[in-house]
């Protein structure tokens, strides 16, 4: 199948697996004496023999005759309740074309692969060079997920009304419905995930990751989050250093907002400086958020083509697995595909997507009113007793509430996730996410004009959700895995008879990057749009992500089953998500800086009625959305040496395809071909 690069790293996986079992393949160039594991199916424990040989044979049967191209392994059984599944090389090389990658041309150079013309790429002949470790299970995975019945047939050992496969139904999720399929993962290379380990999480210095050896292992995906929690932790050096300043050395605190005992309103000391803290932080928070953003997006380009991802093929991908309707033909692309009318879209999103969406934010503003009801008890109580209990009482409607909004949230993802594989629809849950976690901060800052209490929110928030994360997402899995999995990993270890392969069905799925990313963006979100109201915003986000970091890392290395990942050329959605935020930035620290005593003071000195100030307002808010698009604007989103390379790519793509129409439109002179469909039957198409 394919020569080894690491071959001790393999030899060490495969060795509970006979090679003489492994399925055989007709192509020459694709004979192997050493297979790869790359991923398992997990069968049903009452799966049947000529289930698990119908299955298999599928897998090896070549996607000319409706099979997957693919070599399988029955595992240390044929009666056992595992397949293992590798790649031929021809299989990976036309996945490598029909993904897009780039690889390395015989000049060095990172070109969009051609099957056509493959011996001009560097190490074509060794996939485990060619490809990387998360690029070769996710095309076996691509693979078996793009099975069709090519008939309607009946599955072996099942009973006859779960068992039969309509014409051109997807077979993994017949399989899966069907019971016969518990779950395909990829499988870990252990010699490769230890070696990773001590040079990302065990070693002692703080700053820099293996990003190279993240993407080759774990994939783009995972790849660009921790590359971007990488920056994003550099980032926020500088405004931390500047909440240090104006907390701590600036006179009066640098001008940070105080409450008056007795009254909610805010205070600043007349020794402050002439321009106050207050809107030091709000101007610096709006350039900030965008130079940061500006700077993100280039050093993702530069990952991009570094990682091969830069000219990947997915505005015609396929839908995706799990995506159901009646077959035909897309009308952009030929291909006969599931297809769902759209009147059907948009009638489940008004029925069925909208009311839950209004219920979800209905409880949000219930969860907001509960939250001031105990907020005004509590203000009263420690009015009246003044007691130190009393003051620790203060700050337990907003615990209450931090873990009101994290229930919702998670209530929300599985209700999106639900309605994704149900109905087709597609939640937004920025929107959602957006309103859950700051609608309480905007109508505390800009409806109750609240000050004091959006300080002492925005810190309890911040303080409580890296306690809240750092527990579920660290501690107690650490503490699962360390003492109560414990014994069971012993046991496996003194089995010398152990299957090593089938060992890691024990592991739980990793949950996917939904929570980290949300994380970030929340943190972002206190960041640029109420930081100028507590400085040292920046502080805690900084020394929450040094440790979040490692552990993360520790949790996607030991913690979890290995994660497929398609490779991607950035972070998708949610670097429009950061933008967006970027933008509401500038309006909600124009309005801040309003409410801000200096400016109130001023604006008071200078008989400037309320009419005129919401008009200064509106006005400075429109000059900075303009000085924040003009920087977007000079700051491109890819070095120049990334536009000139994506653009080199793009011409040779072209005209590789105009070379391979007209090879096509020779070759059917040449064979005097009348129907070019025939062209299927010929050798070497």
């Amino acid at each position: 199948m394919t020569s080894l690069g690491d071959k001790g790293s393999v030899q060490t996986q495969t060795k509970v697996l006979s090679q003489d079992s492994w399925t055989q393949v007709s192509c020459p160039c694709c004979v192997s004496k050493q297979v790869e594991p790359l991923v398992l199916i997990q069968l049903s424990d009452s799966v049947q023999p000529v289930t698990k040989r119908w299955l298999i044979s599928l897998i090896e049967t070549s996607k000319r005759h409706g099979g997957a191209a693919l070599l399988a392994h029955p595992g240390e059984d044929e009666c056992g309740d595992v397949v293992v599944v590798s790649a031929p090389r021809c299989t990976f090389l036309k996945a490598t074309e029909d993904l897009g990658l780039c690889k390395k041309y015989h000049n060095e150079d990172m070109v969009a692969f051609s099957y056509h013309d493959k011996d001009n790429f560097s190490n074509v002949d060794d996939m485990q060079e060619f490809l990387t470790l998360a690029e070769r299970q996710y095309i076996v995975k691509n693979e078996l997920d793009s099975l069709q019945a090519q008939k309607k047939q009946r599955i072996p050992g099942i009973p006859e009304a779960p068992g039969v496969l309509e014409a051109w139904e997807n077979i993994c999720q017949k399989l899966v419905r069907a019971g016969v399929i518990k779950d395909i993962f990829p499988l870990h290379d252990q010699q490769r995930l230890n070696d990773l380990g001590r040079r990302w999480y065990s070693k002692k210095q703080i700053w820099g990751q293996p990003l190279d050896a993240i993407q080759s292992y774990f994939g783009s995906t995972v790849a660009f989050y921790f590359s971007f929690l990488d920056f994003y932790t550099w980032a926020l050096v500088p405004p931390a250093f500047l909440g240090l300043v104006l907390t701590f050395l600036l006179p009066g605190g640098g001008g940070v907002v105080k409450e008056q005992a007795g009254e909610g309103v805010m205070e600043e000391d007349d020794d402050g400086p002439s321009v106050s803290g207050h809107m030091v932080q709000a101007v610096f928070s709006m350039l900030w958020s965008t130079l940061f953003i500006e700077l993100w997006k280039r050093r993702s380009s530069s990952l991009s083509h570094r990682w091969g991802t830069l000219n990947l093929a997915e505005r015609f991908a396929g839908p995706r697995p799990g995506f159901h309707g009646t077959l035909g033909l897309n009308p952009e692309t030929g291909r006969l595909e599931p297809l769902f009318p759209e009147w059907q879209r948009q009638l489940r999103v008004g029925l069925v997507s909208l009311p839950l969406v209004g219920l979800l934010m209905g409880l949000v503003v219930l969860g907001m009113t509960c939250f001031y009801h105990g907020e005004a008890l509590v203000q009263g109580f420690h009015q009246d007793s003044g007691s130190l209990f009393s003051g620790v009482l203060l700050y337990m409607p907003s615990m209450a509430h931090i873990v009101y909004t994290n229930m919702l949230g998670n209530v929300y993802h599985a209700v999106a996730m639900q309605l994704t594989e149900w109905a087709n629809i597609s939640l937004s849950n920025f929107q959602f996410t957006f309103f859950n976690n700051f609608a309480v901060l905007f109508h505390i800052a800009f409806y109750k004009q609240d000050l004091p209490l959006l300080r002492k929110r925005l810190a309890s928030m911040l303080i409580g959700n890296q306690l809240v994360n750092q527990c579920t997402e660290v501690v107690v899995p650490f503490i699962v895995d360390r003492f109560l999995s414990a014994p069971h990993k012993k046991e496996q270890e003194d089995d010398l008879e152990m299957d090593k392969l089938r060992a890691q069905r024990s592991l739980p799925p990793y949950p996917g990057l939904f929570a980290e990313y949300i994380e970030l963006l929340l943190q972002f979100g206190y960041l640029s749009l109420f930081s100028c109201v507590y400085p040292l915003t920046a502080v805690l986000l900084l020394l929450n992500n040094i440790t979040e970091i490692r552990g993360d890392a520790y949790k996607i290395c030991k913690l979890f089953r290995k994660p497929f990942s398609a490779p991607v050329s950035n972070m998708g959605v949610w670097q429009t998500a950061f933008e967006v935020l970027g933008f509401v930035s500038v309006m909600s620290n124009c309005w801040l800086l309003l409410l801000s005593p200096r400016v109130q003071e001023f604006c008071l000195e200078g008989g400037i009625s309320g009419k005129n100030i919401i008009l200064v307002a509106i006005l400075v808010e429109h000059v900075l959305i303009l000085v924040k698009m003009v920087l977007a604007f000079m700051i491109p989103d890819e070095p120049d040496w990334v536009r000139i390379k994506r653009e080199q790519i793009e011409f040779n793509s072209m005209q590789a395809l105009g070379q391979q129409v007209r090879m096509t439109k020779s070759r059917i002179i040449t064979n005097n071909i009348e129907n070019p469909c025939q062209l299927l039957e010929q050798p070497g198409i």
